[in-house]
């Protein structure tokens, strides 16, 4: 099934018949670098793709699990929908391969699009469409999404309430979908064109393009005396020897601006920054060092979990708690575990977890199963130092002060 191959459509609530927006008819656009943008070309780009996959592996790898409200606190879920939420959303695809599918959308064409199966009132299925095959009306205020298969089978509408709709961002409308890549068109041709004159320069074998300069008395001796010259070039690039020496009175004279000059490393580097912030993503997560350190990597990884990772996590868990429950059921909901991300190095957990015991935060048991290890007795008590008294009330010897 061809990902994409159209926009999801939208039409507007005064004409249903008119698209609201250019973008529904068009998944490209040419850029000022002269380069015409695609979500599949611009996912060429390193950054780009390095982008996409990290953050959608990201949210695919964390913990997603089903609670209940009790009395006491909450429950965990381990049967029905936490089978489908945290397991497999239907029999062909798991969990991870859903959500990691989810966010590839999202962070290209701007937006997924999921069917929630149902039997008797039972959530017993999630099915991802296609963005490309839905389109998305709005009719008395209420949204229904037509689905069509491959845009040749009869559509099938659904209500909003059986839709799980996910966007990177949406217009003034409410309802279309911005795509990041087809926004950021002109960035992302930049580093394109940077990487198409890199391999047209390293094609020709490193020789930049030139203009041969002498004694030529005729037209056809110019043209014979560039096609022995191209040739010769072939032949002792393909043969690994020195450059050739020109007839006297002959010389090469280079045309157009060199790597060096046009500063094309800098450019590429530059545009993996640019691409870093399209995403909200520190550049270290695309593999760009340039400017990290010791102290700052690891304040980068907080920067992940509280502005990169929580937007989208908080997101889609209102989104999966709205659609998977209604907005008046209050027992049950969807929540990530960030734990994993946040876990640090080895001293700096045992830190954390005393802490969290010795002040009746955290069990010794809960602190145990963060680190995969079994319960043990007496472990699901509440421990408190016992030096942590009320003020006035600490003894000294017999006495009460």
């Amino acid at each position: 099934m061809a990902w994409f191959k159209k926009t999801p459509e939208v039409r507007s609530m005064e004409n249903p018949n008119t698209p609201v927006t250019a973008q529904a008819v068009n998944w490209g656009g040419s850029a000022v670098a002269g380069v015409n943008v695609t979500l599949e070309n611009a996912l060429t780009v390193p950054a780009v793709w390095a982008a996409v996959e990290f953050i959608s592996g990201t949210i695919a790898s964390l913990p997603l699990n089903v609670y209940e409200k009790t009395e006491t606190g909450r429950v965990k879920m381990t049967s029905g929908l936490q089978t489908v939420i945290h397991d497999a959303v239907n029999n062909e695809t798991s969990s991870f391969d859903w959500r990691k599918y989810t966010f590839e959308r999202i962070l290209t064409g701007g937006r997924s699009i999921t069917y929630i199966e149902r039997a008797n009132g039972r959530v017993v299925n999630l099915w991802p469409m296609d963005p490309a095959d839905v389109t998305i009306k709005r009719s008395s205020n209420r949204k229904t999404y037509e689905y069509s298969p491959g845009g040749d089978a009869k559509p099938v509408t659904y209500a909003a309430s059986e839709i799980i709709d996910i966007f990177f961002s949406v217009e003034s409308d409410g309802i279309t979908s911005i795509s990041p890549i087809l926004t950021n068109k002109d960035a992302i041709a930049l580093a394109i064109a940077a990487t198409n004159y890199g391999s047209k320069f390293f094609n020709n074998g490193g020789v930049p393009p030139f203009v041969m300069t002498g004694n030529f008395q005729t037209g056809s001796a110019l043209n014979r005396a560039s096609n022995d010259l191209q040739n010769a070039i072939q032949q002792q690039t393909k043969e690994n020897r020195l450059a050739l020496t020109l007839p006297a009175g002959h010389e090469i004279k280079p045309i157009g601006a060199d790597p060096e000059k046009s500063q094309l490393v800098d450019l590429k580097r530059f545009q993996v920054e640019e691409i870093a912030r399209i995403y909200s993503l520190p550049p270290v997560f695309l593999q760009d060092l340039t400017h990290g350190t010791f102290s700052n990597t690891e304040q980068q990884d907080l920067h992940l979990v509280k502005h990169t990772l929580r937007r989208w996590i908080t997101q889609v868990e209102q989104e999966m708690n709205l659609k998977l429950f209604g907005r008046d059921e209050a027992k049950f909901y969807v929540e990530f575990n960030l734990d994993g991300l946040l876990r640090g190095d080895f001293s700096t957990r045992m830190s954390g977890y005393a802490t969290g015991i010795q002040n009746a935060i955290l069990t010794p048991n809960e602190a145990r199963a963060q680190e995969n290890r079994p319960d043990k007795d007496l472990g699901n008590d509440l421990l408190v130092q016992g030096a942590t008294v009320p003020l006035g009330q600490q003894k000294m010897g017999d006495t009460n002060v």
